[in-house]
């Protein structure tokens, strides 16, 4: 792992746990830390009232009011909100040239699954509901909200709902069984570990399936899907189950772009502020959503 990348991960460790006890005080810290690697300072969010979630608009001046990245953030579905991930909703806007839409879901443990699932449904059928093209949407998300998007996905192909562009993932969590053991693996070095992930399981599914494909991905009819752009980090703990989600895919003749960024952990890409060359990874979604755009009928 490179010096740079080595100190960033200490810095993360050391100034963010997950010991607070006080579910409100270990949410707020949680968002004032991401916020703090932002480069921009806090944003002016414009909150959508109509919406069937909290939900927010980010937009930069070159930014289509036509077409839509439905975002869906991270925190192991019991943390986080737009207002910690503004800054990377920001760049997604920016690098894509879409309006970013991102939902405020439920968190657990006060609503477990499939609560934050069916508020990401919502979402997505209210903005068909207000005009938008299917064609015109993508869905993306950061780590849970990766779950969230794939697993927004295996919904709306079960109801047979108009399927959006593509999806876009950043370091999702696609098997929340979390089958594989990883401490033998030298290669990762994360800021996650065995019991967060346990506890997200806990707290999220509260005894239900981990098979259940709306809360694992991995687990779901992929038969059908839409291009599907994955970004994993060399070194993160998710990186086998996101191979084995890849794989899956390709076998249902899914086009599937799977970029695996070398010496990252999870979810990099809030950190690019005090990670040089980071941003190229928000960059290469946007090549990947115009390209598909500019193909769009």
């Amino acid at each position: 792992m490179n010096k740079e990348t080595d100190h960033l991960l200490k810095i993360i460790k050391n100034r963010f746990s997950f010991e607070e006890e006080d579910l409100a005080v270990l949410r707020r810290e949680f968002d004032e830390f991401y916020l703090s690697f932002s480069s921009n300072g806090p944003l002016k969010l414009v909150e959508e009232k109509e919406s069937p979630s909290p939900s927010y608009w980010i937009v930069t001046p070159k930014s289509s009011h036509d077409k839509i990245i439905l975002f869906f953030h991270g925190g192991g579905f019991n943390m986080g909100s737009t207002h910690g991930h503004q800054d990377l909703c920001q760049r997604l806007s920016k690098h894509t040239g879409y309006s970013v839409f991102s939902v405020d879901y439920r968190l657990a443990p006060e609503n477990p699954f499939p609560a934050a699932v069916e508020d990401c449904i919502r979402s997505y059928l209210w903005l068909l509901d207000e005009g938008f093209n299917a064609s015109d949407i993508v869905i993306s998300g950061i780590s849970a909200g990766g779950n969230l998007a794939l697993s927004t996905i295996i919904a709306l192909k079960k109801i047979e709902e108009k399927l959006p562009l593509c999806a876009v993932c950043m370091s999702p969590a696609v098997d929340l069984t979390f089958p594989v053991v990883y401490n033998h693996l030298k290669d990762v070095k994360d800021w996650i570990n065995h019991e967060r992930l346990d506890k997200v399981k806990e707290l999220y599914l509260q005894g239900q399936s981990p098979f259940n494909p709306l809360a694992s991905p991995v687990y779901g009819d992929l038969d059908g899907f839409p291009p599907i752009m994955l970004q994993a980090g060399s070194r993160e703990l998710l990186l086998c189950d996101i191979n084995r989600f890849r794989d899956l895919a390709v076998q249902k003749d899914v086009k599937v772009n799977l970029e695996v960024w070398q010496d990252m952990f999870h979810c990099w890409q809030i950190f690019y502020s005090h990670l040089p060359g980071a941003d190229a990874s928000i960059k290469s979604i946007g090549g990947f959503v115009k390209e598909l755009s500019d193909k769009s009928p």
